[in-house]
């Protein structure tokens, strides 16, 4: 498809278990590398996108996009690990079906405002030319997932 394999919305279960099974080790080995070589104290790492995909398989009949799942930013899963976040932590939740975040939801500015907290920085100081959203929403740090 035209999609990519991440973006794919049709062969799904083919598609995204060949790309989980591409980052699964190199992730797991980034993290275990960050232990064994004393950085884990002083890394954090973020694994995220900019949205999740509909719990549901979306039948589109015979219009040009394939059915499959959709594009969903209402709830999905981001984790945080290394520096300064709590281990094995869970924050937020869903409703029943996956669909919106019911408990604890957040916005993609408390990411950067709670990256920005672990790293001292302050958001309302920064100055970034053509970014207005900072301007407008700086987002609040998620202080449950720090340690």
């Amino acid at each position: 498809s035209g999609y990519g394999e991440w973006d794919s919305h049709q062969n799904l279960k083919e598609n995204h278990t060949r790309s989980c099974k591409r980052v699964d080790k190199p992730i797991a080995g980034l993290l275990k590398d960050l232990k064994r070589r004393g950085m884990w104290e002083d890394t954090v790492v973020v694994f995220c996108t900019e949205f999740g995909r509909t719990p549901a398989v979306e039948s589109r009949g015979n219009t040009k996009m394939p059915s499959g799942r959709d594009h969903h930013p209402h709830g999905f899963t981001v984790w945080f690990a290394g520096a300064g976040i709590k281990q094995g932590y869970v924050h937020g939740a869903t409703d029943e079906l996956g669909f919106h975040a019911v408990e604890s939801p957040h916005y993609v500015t408390d990411i950067h405002a709670t990256l920005y907290h672990l790293l001292g920085l302050d958001p309302h100081r920064l100055d970034i030319p053509g970014r207005k959203r900072l301007e407008i929403d700086h987002g609040h740090p998620i202080l449950d997932i720090i340690t």
